[in-house]
């Protein structure tokens, strides 16, 4: 089984790139799945019904998220009644949504996805470690194939759930730093790593954002909102190949494509 992982999607530049690029990378590759990270997706921060809809209707089957899940107001209602949108499984009992599910294939196979959001430097949460050992619990009540996206600040948290899960679950692949990074590696005996996907939005500015907003605020600490940039819009994530029967991944590709002009 094939499956694309997109990282962090960033307002209409990041959701663009998504529209032109994923039907092309699901006949190129095969895929038999696609999963985002869509926290940053309407206006650079939350997801609402339209920019949720805009991404499922250019083929990516679920959405996950992280620290701004809660920004648009309409969230709360959305992610209840939507179950392909996954909130971070270790916020509190009680928060609306769910942080993990099964979603099956067009052939019929069925995948887990699981969303954690890390501690270290974001705000006080339940612990995602053992907000994994639930999820994968229940996960593989149905499936061996487990994709785990954690959203962290800290590598050492993501590196350290990583070890944590190594044979429990199919792929752990980070979010939340819009850097890809070039650790892609199999854990033994059978997990993919990454510390972070990187992000598809324009990637000629400071994390997604307009980079003349960020250097003023650097410079005279003075309040600026932050744009969504424009310019050089890209597609990053990776690509992972599992088997079907044992969940255990075989390889583990980075994936950089460039949106091409209009």
């Amino acid at each position: 089984m094939k499956i694309l992982f997109i990282g962090d999607i960033v307002g209409k530049p990041g959701r663009d790139a998504v529209k032109r690029l994923v039907p092309e990378l699901r006949r190129e590759f095969g895929l038999d799945m696609v999963i985002a990270n869509a926290e940053n997706s309407s206006g650079g921060s939350g997801i609402t019904n339209k920019t949720s809809e805009e991404l499922f209707s250019s083929q990516v089957d679920v959405l996950t998220s992280g620290d701004h899940i809660w920004k648009k107001r309409e969230i709360v209602e959305l992610i209840a009644a939507e179950k392909r949108i996954l909130r971070p499984a270790n916020y509190p009992k009680g928060s609306p949504g769910a942080g993990w599910g099964v979603f099956e294939t067009a052939a019929g196979k069925k995948v887990g996805v699981i969303c954690v959001l890390g501690r270290v430097f974001l705000e006080p949460v339940d612990c995602p470690f053992r907000a994994c050992d639930q999820a994968i619990e229940s996960v593989k009540k149905e499936t061996n194939i487990i994709i785990v996206d954690i959203h962290a600040e800290a590598t050492s948290e993501k590196v350290a759930l990583g070890w944590y899960l190594t044979g429990k679950v199919s792929a752990v692949l980070g979010t939340h730093t819009h850097i890809q990074t070039a650790d892609e590696k199999i854990l033994q005996p059978g997990t993919a790593y990454i510390t972070d996907a990187g992000m598809t939005g324009p990637y000629d500015s400071v994390i997604g954002r307009r980079i003349e907003d960020v250097l003023h605020r650097f410079i005279t600490s003075m309040p600026v909102k932050f744009e969504v940039a424009e310019d050089n819009i890209q597609l990053h994530g990776v690509i992972l190949d599992i088997d079907d029967n044992s969940g255990r991944a075989g390889s583990v590709e980075r994936i950089q494509r460039k949106m091409p002009a209009v």
